[in-house]
């Protein structure tokens, strides 16, 4: 059995609250949500969407080991041990703080930032770090990047981590400042900078200082790690500079310090070599995509930063496809021959449509003769919305995709861009384009899927799922 995460005093200690009983169960975790909660998680009563206190009960009656209250929460027949604060989220930041203070000055924490490949990024190194320090990792599971998931990813933080890597979100300026405080990393990685949350930001400038806030978190000696092909490099340098930190440079640009000597991309992956401190390291990456592939040049930059053995953990990357949601593919076998199924539903901005769809063009029409996009709006971009959405034609012109099915009420400016032989059909929303779709699919297609969360793109992927059931194989 695995030594608790926190002991109960310690816990409240490090909340700045006050013991309402005691726990004699062993805290092995935390949890935002009942539905998830696993017995002995801490249970903290945020107030977001709802109202976490009106669940503190059903969480100890699934074996909570604590909750993590307000000093006003009334106690409830059945609940068990509580630390009460004066606010739920100020505790469990104080409690975050505690983690990251509790660490062996041996270990190394890396932060990423950017405004696409942040999760995929994280869990790249996830894969490499515990390559190389099996057991000894830390990263949350999710996205988690934002107010909450940030700190409740540091509470989670066993005191013997020997690398934590965190992921750091915004939709608005001054957001990520105490994040990175909290957060205190070695390394700070900006994957790059586009047009996203441009409901929330005058140009795409601003999001790039808004970005550039991860360094103010940088710990002494610390390095930041930005793209050097980005627009935006020089400001962001500049910033990482100003806070006293080092820089690293990654991209094809001749001034990278992490550069590749070759760069091959493939429809089933990337095989990759770059000069690292002044020895060569070659690695493949298995997911596809050439936004995949340079967000590993900011892998090994921060692996070889941290003190890994880049060529050894990046070998890792040769056996990790890509996440459910951000790219992950799945064969489906019919009668008929196969269709390939590309899940990009979790997110989408105007620079990571762009990415996906050249993703797509990469796999030979040898082996899938027809290709679909299938595109739900893309969510928070402000009064150019619209343009940015009907600029996608010229991208699926260039990655020669065959029909185009469109769902939400941005997305009507691209249906009608394209060209007649292209459009699928459009929508008002999801549910409503499924059918179209599921009668369009044939064997031999390939068909990716991808829109922002909002759009809730991901049932057509089940769905496409559901009716070609068969022997579906992940690749």
């Amino acid at each position: 059995m695995s030594a608790p995460l926190w002991t109960f005093d310690a816990l409240v200690a490090a909340s700045g609250g006050l013991a309402d009983g005691t726990s004699t169960i062993a805290l092995t975790g935390f949890s935002i949500d009942t539905r998830t909660l696993k017995a002995g998680d801490i249970f903290v009563a945020l107030k977001d969407q709802r109202d976490g206190h009106d669940f503190v009960s059903s969480a100890f009656a699934k074996g909570a080991g604590a909750a993590l209250v307000s000093k006003t929460y009334v106690r409830q027949p059945g609940d068990g041990a509580l630390v009460r604060v004066a606010d739920p989220l100020k505790g469990l930041e104080g409690i975050a703080s505690a983690a990251r203070a509790r660490l062996s000055p041996a270990a190394r924490v890396i932060a990423v930032t950017g405004s696409v490949g942040k999760t995929g990024t994280k869990e790249m190194l996830r894969g490499c770090l515990t390559l190389a320090a099996p057991g000894r990792v830390h990263a949350a599971d999710k996205s988690f990047n934002n107010h909450w998931g940030v700190p409740l990813t540091l509470a989670s933080m066993p005191a013997d981590t020997l690398f934590g890597v965190f992921e750091i979100g915004m939709n608005h300026a001054g957001e990520i400042t105490p994040l990175t405080k909290l957060v205190r990393p070695h390394v700070a990685i900006v994957t790059t900078v586009e047009a996203v949350h441009l409901e929330h930001f005058a140009s795409v400038e601003d999001i790039a200082e808004a970005k550039s806030e991860i360094f103010l978190g940088l710990e002494p000696g610390g390095t930041a790690i930005i793209n050097r092909d980005n627009a935006h490099f020089a400001l962001m340098e500049m910033r990482a500079r100003q806070a006293g930190r080092s820089v690293c440079a990654f991209g094809l640009n001749e001034g990278a310090h992490v550069r590749p000597t070759h760069w091959d991309l493939g429809a089933d992956g990337s095989d990759i070599t770059v000069t690292l401190s002044g020895r060569e390291v070659a690695y493949r990456v298995a997911a596809p995509g050439a936004h995949i592939a340079m967000n590993s040049l900011a892998v090994v930059a921060a692996l070889d930063a941290v003190g890994v053995h880049a060529g050894q953990a990046a070998k890792a990357l040769a056996s990790m496809p890509a996440p459910q949601g951000r790219g992950s593919r799945t064969s489906l076998t019919t009668p008929a021959g196969e269709i390939l199924l590309i899940d990009e539903s979790y997110n989408a901005n105007p620079a990571s449509m762009r990415s996906a769809l050249a993703a797509m063009a990469t796999v030979p029409r040898a082996r899938f003769g027809r290709r679909v996009a299938v595109l739900g709006d893309m969510l928070e971009l402000g009064r150019d919305a619209a343009a940015l959405h009907a600029g996608l034609a010229e991208t699926i012109e260039a990655a020669e995709v065959d029909l185009v099915f469109t769902s939400g009420p941005q997305m009507s400016h691209l249906d009608k861009v394209l060209l007649p032989g292209k459009r699928g059909g459009w929508a008002i929303n999801s549910s409503e384009i499924k059918g179209p779709l599921l009668a369009a699919l044939q064997p031999g297609d390939v068909v990716m899927v991808k829109g922002s969360n909002g759009s809730r793109m991901a049932p057509l992927v089940e769905a496409i799922k559901e009716k070609f059931a068969g022997n579906e194989r992940s690749q």
